[in-house]
């Protein structure tokens, strides 16, 4: 299970963003893990129910990304299939929204084969790729492994860096939770010139979900690149079941025209997993970064990800196709 599947995660989404109007909970579970809801909506004039996942939403609001997406958990049984049906048709929706869900798993094969015996709608409408690093051997192997200049921005340039001045890396206590939240809201605005999370709201989900997670045997590892006691970068990154999840981001960019501080920053702490035995993977989760794919370089796998529509109502079906 990962860590969007934890009642941390999902429970603090629900109490965020649950009271948006439409939404109804669904199963016992909608505040938890695994759990779903119904959207309620118009789209284009027509009456929308849609069945989606807690933690994503596909058309009415913005909220941070879930990922790793699931119905059942990561090892479905051999009712797997007949738990989907029941799942399925146990409300009434006009389509399902899956958002996330890895494209290699049975899961998702169920559910493209429950799609054509029930004669519905499969609909693929975005494909993303998921990044990560397995840390399970050495690093100076995984060092040499890299192409010459992602091993320069990684690793090589820490010379420069460290000429420049005290260089220290450190791992934030619970307290300086908010001023670390602060400082990547600040370096986001920066850089993308909008509010990390989406703002407040976004922000104080944030906070439950990071005061929650240690109850179940994850904790924040918020980590902090200093030069001369100046913030120059910061990831939001949180460990559970072995492994360290890359939630978020930022660094400043006016730090020395041949360093990429963030790029450097995920060397450090790739390097402390590598350490630690007991997380075997740095999960820098799907997505690319604002000028090129840095990950797709950084990473030693790749995880294909989908987020599919199911359509039951014969109308939305015949529009659809339509539509193409």
């Amino acid at each position: 299970m990962s860590v969007f599947q934890t009642d941390a995660w999902q429970k603090s989404w629900w109490e965020t963003w649950g009271d948006t109007p439409g939404f109804e909970s669904v199963t016992e579970g909608a505040a938890g893990a695994n759990g779903v809801y119904l959207s309620h909506y118009r789209f284009k004039g027509f009456p929308i129910h849609a069945l989606e996942c807690v933690g994503t939403s596909h058309r009415c609001i913005a909220t941070p990304r879930t990922e790793y997406n699931t119905l059942l958990g990561d090892t479905p049984d051999t009712n797997a299939y007949d738990k989907l049906m029941a799942l399925l048709s146990s409300r009434k929706w006009t389509e399902t929204v899956l958002s996330d869900f890895r494209v290699n798993s049975t899961e998702y094969q169920l559910l493209q084969k429950i799609t054509g015996d029930k004669g519905w709608l499969w609909r693929l409408l975005e494909e993303d790729t998921a990044y990560s690093v397995n840390t399970t051997g050495s690093f100076q192997e995984y060092l040499a492994s890299l192409g010459s200049n992602t091993r320069l921005r990684l690793y090589n340039r820490r010379k420069v860096l460290n000429s420049l001045g005290e260089v220290t890396v450190r791992d934030v206590p619970s307290e300086d939770h908010d001023s670390f939240l602060s400082s990547l809201d600040q370096f986001h605005q920066q850089r993308w010139d909008s509010p990390c999370f989406g703002g407040e709201k976004g922000m104080m989900f944030q906070r439950k979900f990071l005061e929650r997670l240690p109850s179940e045997g994850g904790k924040a590892r918020l980590s902090e690149l200093r030069l001369d006691g100046r913030l120059i970068s910061v990831l939001y990154n949180v460990e559970y079941q072995g492994r360290v999840y890359n939630i978020q981001g930022g660094f400043a960019d006016n730090v020395h025209k041949k360093l990429a501080p963030g790029t450097l920053h995920f060397g450090y702490v790739i390097e402390q997993c590598f350490e630690d035995s007991y997380i075997s993977v740095f999960d820098m989760l799907a997505g690319t970064g604002k000028n090129e794919n840095y990950k797709a370089r950084i990473a030693t796998d790749e995880e294909p990800m989908a987020t599919v529509m199911i359509v039951r109502s014969w109308l939305f079906r015949l529009i659809y196709r339509f539509k193409g």
